[in-house]
């Protein structure tokens, strides 16, 4: 017995080596000089693609894209006739960093004990050296809003960048959203005494009155003076009502997370102008007299209703298969929504509905030269991700996935000789 134990103990530790084993990736750094990326056809998102153009970027940020660009003198010079450039893809809600292995509880971190965690900040716990992060920008996933868990309120969530040393290179934004979770009259009470109790809080220090400092509440000043907002998950119609009607009361920013019944809320959507992060296409139908493609033209629906959205595959994966968001895209363009607004679901409509719009989701002057080159459209599964940069830095597209087939190809190869 004593050896089984043994055995076991050295199993469980192995596993757990393995899972949390740094990936083998190095950062990237700025190049020196101005690089231009000529002959591409660009795909600025906020305007037309442009045939045979020519983007340059410098120090992290894009200085000029066009078709008669003049290419800097000493720039890097990249050659890309017959290839696209886009903005980086960026998956609207995720786990990524937060989990490397689900059935390994060591290697989750994004649920707190307690009900009540609105001081737990996402981005303080992201892994940087995950092997997912590798995996996910293989496919031109470079963004990525990386989300806790659990109770009614989880924490606040965060907008990575994916690539960095460490988890303050990899955050863009560190206090993007607050978590909460409503699924019931009795959940919704108990946030409005939370509430309730939060905004006298803040009254207090906005007063100068000395209280007694209290961490819970101190992260929720910004949600009460409607500098953050908060993402409540809701499907149906009613809970989307309650959803709404919550935040109109406690006078809080709101994104809407799933949407499934959003067109049935189409008018209270766009008076109070609550967008909505679709959680995914690739799902089933929530009722049984729905049609088989009810999620694959929610975009669509939503689109020809005026009601601002972002495509996530989060309910399909939360972290590891994130490299699989333009094929949500894919589907919902396969189903009535145009490839323009398909792309522009998973580039420029999640970065305005999460606040950095200024920096990412678009190829713009001024904007971070976050962005890929690739040899076709991002929607289809043929297309590869050729090269990457994340703000100015070039990306190393290697993988775990990668190297594992290359070590397979030689197993067969010595098997023919």
């Amino acid at each position: 017995m004593p050896n089984i134990q043994k055995l076991l103990t050295i199993a469980i530790l192995s596993t757990l080596a393995a899972a949390v084993a740094a990936s083998e990736q190095i950062p990237g750094v700025l190049p020196k000089g101005p690089v231009a990326i000529v002959g591409a056809t660009l795909h600025p998102v906020s305007a037309d693609a442009i045939p045979k153009g020519t983007i340059v970027f410098e120090d992290g940020k894009i200085t000029a894209l066009g078709d008669k660009v003049k290419v800097p003198p000493k720039a890097t010079i990249i050659k890309a006739d017959g290839k696209h450039v886009y903005p980086g893809l960026f998956e609207s809600r995720s786990r990524i960093g937060l989990v490397e292995i689900d059935a390994i509880k060591a290697t989750r971190d994004f649920d707190e004990s307690g009900l009540l965690n609105p001081n737990a900040k996402a981005h303080v716990s992201v892994d940087p050296d995950s092997e997912i992060i590798p995996v996910t920008r293989s496919n031109g996933v470079l963004l990525a809003m990386s989300s806790p868990a659990g109770g009614l309120i989880a924490g606040q969530s965060a907008v990575l960048q994916l690539d960095g040393w460490t988890f303050e290179e990899l955050t863009l934004k560190p206090r993007t959203a607050m978590i909460v979770s409503m699924r019931s009259e009795s959940d919704r009470k108990s946030l409005e005494k939370f509430f309730d109790k939060a905004r006298h809080f803040a009254q207090a220090v906005a007063a100068d009155v000395d209280v007694t400092h209290d961490e819970r509440l101190s992260a929720m000043v910004d949600v009460i003076e409607g500098k953050q907002p908060i993402i409540i998950e809701a499907d149906r119609w009613d809970a989307i009502t309650r959803a709404v009607t919550f935040a109109n009361e406690q006078n809080v920013k709101l994104i809407l997370f799933g949407g499934y019944d959003a067109p049935k809320c189409a008018e209270l959507l766009k008076t109070h102008d609550v967008p909505v992060i679709i959680s995914a296409i690739h799902r089933k139908p929530l009722s049984r007299d729905d049609p088989y493609d009810a999620s694959f033209t929610l975009p669509k629906r939503l689109q020809e209703l005026g009601i601002r959205f972002s495509i996530s595959g989060y309910d399909r994966s939360e972290a590891s298969n994130t490299r699989n968001l333009p094929y949500e895209a894919a589907t919902a363009a396969a189903f009535g929504l145009s490839p323009e607004n398909a792309i522009r679901a998973i580039t420029l409509s999640p970065a305005e509905i999460l606040g950095v719009a200024d920096h990412v989701g678009s190829l713009e002057v001024g904007k971070d030269a976050t962005l890929f080159l690739c040899d076709g459209n991002p929607l289809e599964a043929a297309t590869h991700t050729e090269a990457a940069w994340i703000a100015g830095k070039p990306v190393d597209l290697d993988d775990k996935h990668k190297r594992l087939r290359q070590k397979y190809e030689q197993k067969y190869e010595q098997a023919d000789d």
